[in-house]
């Protein structure tokens, strides 16, 4: 799958709704939440919740982050006090 393709700001976990990233292959969506991969065959996304993997060892070297959903960290630029 592109990494500009549009398809991918639509794209959702099926177990938490949340957004996915493209991994650095471009073979599989990573929720980086519940760690779980969904692989991309013949460049159609398997998003059910049973073709999930759960990445127990480490997370996917991301290359192209596309959570194009998730805007800015309410925590980014802010200092306590």
């Amino acid at each position: 799958m592109n990494p500009d393709n549009p398809l991918l700001k639509i794209l959702a976990c099926p177990l938490d709704k949340g957004p996915l990233i493209l991994d650095e292959t471009g073979g599989a969506l990573y929720n980086p939440r519940l760690r779980r991969r969904y692989p991309i065959i013949d460049g159609v996304p398997q998003l059910l919740p049973s073709s999930g993997v759960s990445v127990v060892d480490e997370e996917p070297v991301v290359e192209n982050e596309h959570d194009v959903s998730a805007g800015p960290s309410d925590s980014v630029g802010r200092e306590g006090g």
